[in-house]
């Protein structure tokens, strides 16, 4: 961890399974090319939920290879706030600043660092997940590597959706996706809302989303579904080949995580049409080779973002290309965190997109 002043400050900590603190810290030394922030507003991740849920899993429990932490940690990946302090030789930013921040921690020397996949460090880990604080803190010091400037048209609240659209935005935009392209989105959650959001930017004119919530169902469609099926009731091949002359969609995102759901959309899916995954599955699952291999369907896997993910999405909101302010249902005060943010999730998540957490509040 950072060095300390020796003042405290209260942060939400990870103990492990169903444990949740709510407790004091010492507050952390800005140290050189850092800066500290006063975080603003935070989201509560799906990641976060599977962690107090079943974890640790993400989180360390033996240190970890570049922070050196181990649980208890400060959770918080998603967050927005305002400098309160730069560092020595910190010259591009000042205090007062209103940033969001990009979370992955990457070693910067392994082959995947080496070629800019720092999302994919052999190393890597998340601040929030695996150490470094976590912006469920009311005070927290990053690297300036980590910092993306918020114009003044974007508020600090929608400054904390950064990191969940630049999932759906990375994994859109690494995929083959085109304009005139058909697809099919598993999950109306959180992350099936980032990728919709995403190809709304990028001139998508077909998107079908497949929920069993009927809530989660008025969600992607006021987000600008094109179609909507009930897997419960209909057919999603049947109604993927009538929706797209007979072949299927040229493209599913998988995020749901969900056996049954993928295994109809691989067969959704056209002859070359390809299937992302970006949920993150608690448990194996298994595909059928032929499927893939008789029709050269594609199956791939997309993690998190990558450097200027953060800035184009950004870029996007300030520009009227992307509108997410609806994903946010809920606002919590930062003591509030365990009973009516993450039980809230995971009691009633059919009526949640994403719960923010008002730490240091503003816009």
């Amino acid at each position: 961890m950072a060095p300390t002043n020796g003042e405290t400050m209260k942060a939400v900590r990870f103990h492990g399974q169903h444990d949740l603190r709510f407790e004091d810290l010492p507050i952390p030394k800005t140290g050189k090319g850092q800066v500290k922030i006063k975080p603003a507003w935070v989201g509560i991740c799906g990641s976060d939920l599977h962690e107090y849920l079943g974890g640790p899993g993400l989180c360390p429990t033996t240190p970890h290879p570049i922070t050196g932490e181990t649980v208890p940690l400060t959770m918080g990946h998603e967050f927005s706030g305002i400098i309160e302090e730069v560092g020595e030789g910190v010259t591009d930013w000042t205090v007062g600043d209103r940033v969001s921040v990009q979370p992955i921690i990457y070693d910067g020397t392994c082959g995947a660092c080496q070629e800019n996949l720092h999302n994919c460090c052999y190393s890597n880990g998340f601040i929030g997940l695996s150490g470094w604080g976590g912006g469920l803190s009311e005070h927290i010091v990053v690297p300036t590597s980590t910092l993306y400037r918020l114009p003044s048209n974007v508020p600090l609240q929608v400054g904390a959706l950064v990191e969940p659209l630049s999932v759906g935005w990375h994994a859109v935009k690494i995929s083959p996706f085109k304009r005139g392209d058909a697809v099919l989105i598993l999950g109306g959650g959180p992350i099936g809302i980032a990728v919709m959001l995403a190809l709304q930017a990028k001139g998508a004119d077909k998107i079908i989303v497949s929920e069993v919530s009927r809530k989660r169902q008025e969600f992607a469609q006021n987000f600008g579904a094109h179609h909507i099926i009930d897997p419960t009731k209909d057919s999603v091949v049947q109604r993927c080949r009538d929706l797209c002359d007979g072949q299927g969609v040229h493209l599913v995102f998988d995020c749901a995580g969900v056996q049954v759901a993928l295994d109809s959309a691989v067969e959704a899916t056209r002859a070359r049409g390809t299937i992302v995954n970006v949920a993150i599955w608690e448990k194996p699952c298994t595909i059928t080779p032929n499927l893939f291999t008789f029709k050269e369907r594609r199956y791939m896997g997309v993690a998190t973002f990558q450097v200027g993910d953060f800035q184009e999405v950004i870029d996007a909101i300030a520009a009227g290309s992307m509108k997410p302010n609806d994903m946010i249902t809920g606002r919590i005060r930062l003591d509030e965190v365990e009973e009516k943010g993450f039980k809230t999730l995971i009691n009633d998540k059919d009526n949640q997109v994403k719960i923010l957490v008002e730490v240091g509040g503003d816009d």
